[in-house]
């Protein structure tokens, strides 16, 4: 289950036009080190799930697998993304932050 304050924040980031989505254009900007965190989908395709991962770990980028395509999508406003680059070190930070069970300093 996907922490809605992380989806509100990748929803922010996408209003903030600080992200990526789609298979190849992630891997472009990862290829541009604009990337500072890699989101996919957990059920998105075990080979794109490995090639995230191997990409993630080339260019030393977080990833996190979290939540479900439809889910990511809509927090986005687009349909059927199961990858999503967020290219802002802060909205990285803070999801990281969530995700590892710590909360927002307000």
């Amino acid at each position: 289950m996907i922490n809605n304050k992380i989806l509100g924040l990748i929803g922010l980031a996408a209003r903030a036009r600080k992200i990526a989505f789609g298979a190849d254009s992630v891997e472009q900007e990862i290829k541009k080190k604009k990337v500072e965190l890699v989101i996919v989908a957990e059920d998105s395709s075990e080979r794109t799930k490995n090639k995230f991962e191997k990409l993630s770990e080339e260019y030393k980028i977080p990833i996190l697998i979290i939540g479900e395509i439809e889910v990511l999508s809509k927090a986005i406003g687009k349909s059927n993304k199961a990858i999503i680059g967020i290219e802002d070190i802060n909205f990285s930070n803070e999801i990281q932050k969530i995700n590892n069970g710590g909360e927002v300093i307000g």
